[in-house]
């Protein structure tokens, strides 16, 4: 399987999720992560080497990728239309992450409008998702459904923790904060979505 993650905005968890996803994947079989993105942000998590799975930019992916039963992309962020149809075209799931913002929404519905001349398989995955009693998730969620777009059921809460792994070099779930488990959660119940 190839899933996408690819976002018009920064900051709302695309390389989190990539990365994330990867893992969930990993526990099923060999999982490789493209890094995309011009920042490498996702080379930069790996490069303490305490990842479960390989990540290779993409000039390297084609020399790995056989070797792979599962491939998770990090794209860099605002793809240009060709770009944005290559991506979306070869590939199984695009995963469209959005934070529950105006700046961030507006950008993901811009990306599902260019996405509609295309054939491609796209969810949203709400991410960054503030705690009770903030009603903004629900609030996003609901004009999502409302515009009938495809979403997960599953969403990522905003917790520190994430950076957390980041700075650590590792999957949320091989953080020791009491906050791990629960952050894990989010991205297990998105990867059960995406392969039962």
């Amino acid at each position: 399987m190839i899933v996408t993650v690819a976002s018009f905005k920064g900051g709302v968890g695309k390389t989190t999720t990539a990365l994330h996803l990867a893992a969930y994947l990993q526990q099923h079989a060999p999982t490789l992560v493209v890094d995309g993105d011009l920042n490498r942000s996702a080379s930069e998590w790996a490069s303490r080497e305490k990842l479960p799975f390989k990540v290779v930019d993409e000039k390297q992916a084609i020399r790995f990728a056989k070797q792979y039963e599962h491939i998770v992309i990090d794209t860099p962020a605002r793809p240009a239309p060709e770009e944005l149809k290559t991506l979306a075209e070869g590939c199984d799931l695009l995963v469209l992450p959005t934070s529950p913002d105006a700046l961030a929404l507006s950008a993901m519905l811009q990306m599902v409008a260019a996405l509609h001349a295309l054939t491609s398989n796209y969810r949203i995955l709400l991410t960054l998702i503030p705690p009770h009693p903030s009603k903004v998730g629900l609030e996003t969620r609901a004009t999502i459904e409302n515009a009938s777009l495809p979403i997960f059921k599953s969403e990522i809460r905003r917790l520190a923790v994430f950076q957390r792994a980041a700075l650590e070099g590792v999957p949320v779930c091989d953080v020791k904060d009491p906050y791990a488990k629960n952050a894990w959660r989010c991205y297990t119940a998105v990867g059960e979505e995406i392969l039962p």
